[in-house]
C-alpha cells in the first residue's frame, strides 16, 4: 500500500473535506434559519427540535449499514451515492408546504451525508500513515467548522435574498457538485485492497466484535453525553439561547454564532497541531479529554448560573474545550483490526448521533416543560443546561474511573 503524497494527497483531502463541509453546513442551517421556519410554521421549541433532530435520527440509523457498506465498497462509492440522497432531500425541505414535508427533507439530508465524516476517515487510514490519522481527523473538523461558520452571518445576509428555500436549492446544486467530483477524481485503489466477505458470515458480524469491547463503551457512554450534547447546542440551541436566554437580536445571535465558530475552527486547528505533539510528549488520549472534559462542563455550569449580558463570551471556550473529543473516535477505531475500521468508526458514530438526536429535542422539551412550570423562558434554558450538566458529570467520572483495556 503506497500513501499517497503531494497533489494527490491534497485532492483527496479537498473532495472529502467539500463533502464534510457541505455536511456541516446543512447540519448548523437550522440555527440561524429557526426564527424564519418559526414564524413560517409556528413551531414550539419542542417541534423545532424534533424537526432539527430528523437529520440526526436519519444519520444515526445509518451508521450501521454505512459501516458494511465503506467495508465492502469503498470510501468513494459509498459517499459519492449518498451525498446524491442528500441533494434530493435539500430539494424536499426547499419545496416543503408543511411540517410533514419539511421532517422528511431533513430526515434524507442527513441519510445522505451519513457517511460524509466516516467515509473520509476509512479512506484516510488506507491513503495516509499512522502517525496523520489524528491529525487529518482535527482537520477535518476544521473544513466541518468553516461549514458551520459559513451558515451564520453569510446566511442571514443572504436570506433576504434569495430566502430559505433558495438557500436548499444551492446546497442541492453544491451537493451533486461534490459527488461527481468524489466519483471522478478519488483513486479507486483503496475499493481494489478492499478484504472480500467471508462466505456464510453475515454482513453484520463485524459489530458485534465492536460492541463487545469494554474499551468502546468506555469512551463511548462519555462522548454520548458530551459530545452528542455540544453538537447538539452547536447546531440548533446556541441560536435560541443568544436570542432567548441572552436577548440578542437575530443579527447579533448570527454574529455571536459567527464568532463562536471561528473561535472553534481556531481549537481544532490547535488541536491538529498539538495532536502529535501530545503524542510525542507521553500523554495519553484520557489524559488530554480528563482536561478538556473538565474545563467543558464547568463552563456550561458558569452559561447556566451568570445572568450578565457579556456571557456569551463563555461559549467561546466552551468551543475549544470540546475540541479534545476531536482524538477520541479515531483512538477507538485504532483499537480494531483494518477490517473492522468502517465498522468501528460507524459503530462509534450510531451512538455520538442517535445521542444527538436525544439532546436536541429533548432539550426542546426539558425547555417547554420548564418554562410551563417556571413560566420564564430564560430560566426554563438555563434549568435544563443543568440538568444536561449534572449528566454529564455523571458520565465523565465513569470514563475517568472505568479501567478497560491497555489503550486509555
Amino acid at each position: 500500500m503506497a500513501h499517497l503524497r503531494g497533489l494527490s494527497a491534497l485532492t483527496v483531502f479537498a473532495w472529502f473535506g467539500g463533502a464534510y463541509f457541505l455536511s456541516y453546513a446543512l447540519r448548523s442551517i437550522n440555527a440561524v434559519i429557526a426564527p424564519e421556519l418559526i414564524a413560517r410554521f409556528g413551531l414550539s421549541n419542542a417541534q423545532l427540535g424534533a424537526l432539527s433532530s430528523a437529520y440526526f435520527l436519519s444519520f444515526a440509523l445509518m451508521q450501521l449499514p454505512l459501516g458494511v457498506c465503506l467495508d465492502r465498497f469503498g470510501s468513494r462509492r459509498t459517499n459519492a451515492l449518498l451525498l446524491l440522497v442528500s441533494a434530493c432531500g435539500c430539494a424536499v425541505f426547499g419545496l416543503a408546504q408543511g411540517t410533514g414535508a419539511l421532517w422528511l427533507g431533513r430526515a434524507l439530508i442527513g441519510l445522505g451525508v451519513a457517511g460524509a465524516l466516516m467515509s473520509a476517515l476509512k479512506g484516510y487510514r488506507f491513503w495516509y500513515p499512522p502517525a496523520r490519522q489524528a491529525q487529518l481527523a482535527a482537520w477535518m473538523l476544521v473544513v466541518g467548522t468553516g461549514g458551520a461558520m459559513a451558515v451564520t452571518v453569510p446566511v442571514e445576509m443572504a436570506l433576504p435574498l434569495v430566502g430559505w428555500r433558495g438557500l436548499f436549492a444551492l446546497a442541492a446544486v453544491a451537493l451533486t457538485a461534490v459527488s461527481l467530483g468524489i466519483w471522478l477524481r478519488v483513486p479507486r485503489d483503496e475499493e481494489q485492497a478492499l478484504a472480500p466477505p467471508v462466505r456464510g458470515q453475515p454482513i453484520w458480524s463485524g459489530y458485534g466484535e465492536v460492541y463487545r469491547s469494554r474499551v468502546f463503551w468506555r469512551w463511548a457512554i462519555a462522548a454520548l453525553a458530551m459530545q452528542s450534547h455540544f453538537v447538539a447546542l452547536q447546531s440548533l440551541w446556541a441560536g435560541p439561547w443568544f436570542t432567548q436566554v441572552i436577548g440578542m437580536s437575530p443579527s447579533q445571535a448570527a454574529g455571536a454564532l459567527l464568532v463562536f465558530n471561528a473561535v472553534l475552527l481556531c481549537g481544532f486547528l490547535g488541536m491538529g497541531w498539538l495532536a502529535p505533539r501530545f503524542e510525542r510528549r507521553g500523554w495519553t488520549v484520557l489524559q488530554v479529554v480528563a482536561v478538556c472534559g473538565t474545563g467543558f462542563i464547568g463552563l456550561q455550569a458558569a452559561i447556566a448560573l451568570v445572568p450578565a449580558s457579556w456571557a456569551w463570551l463563555l461559549w467561546l471556550p466552551l468551543g475549544v474545550m470540546s475540541t479534545g473529543y476531536t482524538l477520541v473516535q479515531t483512538h477507538v477505531a485504532m483499537s480494531f483490526p483494518p477490517a473492522l475500521t468502517g465498522r468501528a468508526f460507524t459503530g462509534f458514530n450510531l451512538l455520538i448521533f442517535g445521542g444527538i438526536f436525544l439532546h436536541q429535542w429533548l432539550f426542546g422539551v426539558s425547555v417547554d416543560l420548564f418554562r410551563a412550570a417556571l413560566g420564564d423562558t430564560a430560566a426554563a434554558f438555563r434549568a435544563t443546561l443543568l440538568v444536561w450538566v449534572g449528566m454529564q458529570t455523571v458520565a465523565f467520572a465513569l470514563l475517568l474511573g472505568w479501567r478497560a483495556g491497555p489503550r486509555a
